[in-house]
């Protein structure tokens, strides 16, 4: 399984910087960056903060996804 999530469009939709959000939960924003093109996955406490950030739903911010690997 994989896990992806929607971050920037949410970000984009909420019209905030990507520079500003990494500021306001602490990382930097190469890591944002990261997380954002789903290189990286963030821990648990940083998903809760991006979600806490966001206002939303975890499943609406963070999706578990099948892996399409014909199993």
């Amino acid at each position: 399984m994989v896990v992806r999530n929607n971050i920037r469009q949410i970000r984009k939709e909420k019209g905030i910087k990507q520079i500003k959000m990494a500021e306001d939960l602490q990382v930097t924003r190469q890591t944002f960056t990261a997380i954002e093109k789903n290189k990286y996955n963030p821990s648990l406490e940083l998903s809760l903060k991006i979600v806490k950030y966001f206002d939303m739903q975890f499943e609406d911010v963070f999706i578990l996804e099948e892996e399409s690997n014909g199993k």
